[in-house]
């Protein structure tokens, strides 16, 4: 008698994919994540409609916290996945461990031992998971000894919860000094940070970690791809009601005070001329934003946020229009935004 097929449910479509750093993990160059979104203004149905519509696009990445709508985004796509029925090993889910869900207990926060293990547990718990594929320290805790944050992150592992985990707008000395003493006490090393970057927040990206990325293939997740939705134009007169600077008021108070500065003013002047550019290619300034960032090789996968499957299937036009971003394009580019961070200065001694 033949062996049973093993069941499937995935196709890649035209996805593509990467690795994840220095690993042998790939991830959709794609990505869908509930910040905001999934179990904070969309729930139900809706939740397992946008995650339907991401796979059956080839998106079999997922992210979310325990932060995240104090936890109610883990519960919403933790019930989506399990009515979807998808094999367990046929997609990629990663959650954030550090700022808790809302109580006021002190150890249901931070990075201590304490709340990576319990806190990871009850993550899962909330996903209907026996394990993620990716824990990410959601911020640096100055206030926990880093050996004990890495020799925690390793239990995890080790006790299956987790196969990999990675960092949170972290700094580069500190992810530095995570994989030193990894090494110096036979721990696990992170792999993989987690970051803002898009056309107008790159310093970091670009110089900050660009040792990480040389020295020791650091992987990235990047969010906001699209810089809180400056980047698709729909601020260019003013702030729209179902916005998420309007929905989200509180969160955003400062952007939007920004948005309303002659700096930001300048911004929305950029934006009104990427939109050409875009145009010029037979795209939107959404999708043109999003390439750019999947266009850098440093980028393991751009996390993108909806509230509709609308919005899935439009953002994943991108996909289209990053081989057309040539060099000569990337320079247009670069002329409108002209913000390109200065690398460090090597003294004429940098082996590229």
């Amino acid at each position: 008698m033949s062996d049973p097929i093993v069941p499937t449910a995935y196709d890649p479509k035209g996805m593509k994919f990467r690795y994840l750093g220095n690993t042998g993990l790939q991830v959709s160059l794609f990505s869908l994540g509930g910040w905001l979104t999934l179990g904070g203004t969309v729930k139900g149905s809706n939740v397992k409609e946008i995650l339907k519509t991401a796979w059956d696009h080839g998106i079999q990445t997922f992210d979310t916290a325990e932060g995240y709508a104090n936890g109610g985004s883990e519960v919403e796509i933790g019930k989506a996945l399990q009515e979807l029925g998808w094999p367990r090993d046929e997609y990629v889910l990663t959650t954030k461990i550090f700022f808790g869900t809302g109580r006021k207990e002190p150890n249901t926060r931070g990075l201590s031992r304490k709340h990576i293990i319990e806190g990871l547990k009850a993550s899962l718990k909330r996903l209907q998971t026996p394990y993620v594929d990716v824990v990410f320290a959601h911020r640096p805790d100055p206030a926990t000894p880093m050996l004990e944050i890495v020799q925690a992150f390793t239990l995890a592992i080790n006790l299956n919860l987790a196969y990999y985990w990675g960092t949170s707008e972290w700094s580069a000395a500190q992810i530095t000094e995570a994989i030193q003493l990894a090494d110096k006490h036979n721990l696990i090393a992170p792999v993989v940070e987690q970051p803002q970057y898009n056309a107008f927040h790159r310093e970091r990206f670009e110089v900050e970690y660009a040792p990480l990325f040389r020295q020791h293939g650091y992987g990235t997740t990047i969010w906001s791809p699209l810089a809180s939705g400056l980047l698709t134009g729909k601020y260019n007169d003013g702030i729209p009601e179902d916005s998420r600077f309007a929905t989200n008021k509180d969160f955003f108070a400062n952007t939007v005070k920004e948005l309303q500065s002659e700096q930001g003013q300048a911004k929305i002047e950029k934006v009104r001329k990427l939109t050409k550019i875009a145009e010029r290619l037979g795209a939107s300034v959404t999708h043109l934003a999003i390439a750019w960032a999947a266009k850098n090789p440093n980028v393991s996968t751009v996390i993108l946020g909806a509230t509709k499957v609308e919005q899935v299937k439009d953002n994943l036009k991108a996909l289209d229009l990053i081989d057309k971003l040539t060099p000569e394009i990337l320079d247009e580019i670069e002329g409108v935004l002209q913000n390109k961070p200065k690398p460090v200065n090597t003294f004429g001694r940098d082996r590229n």
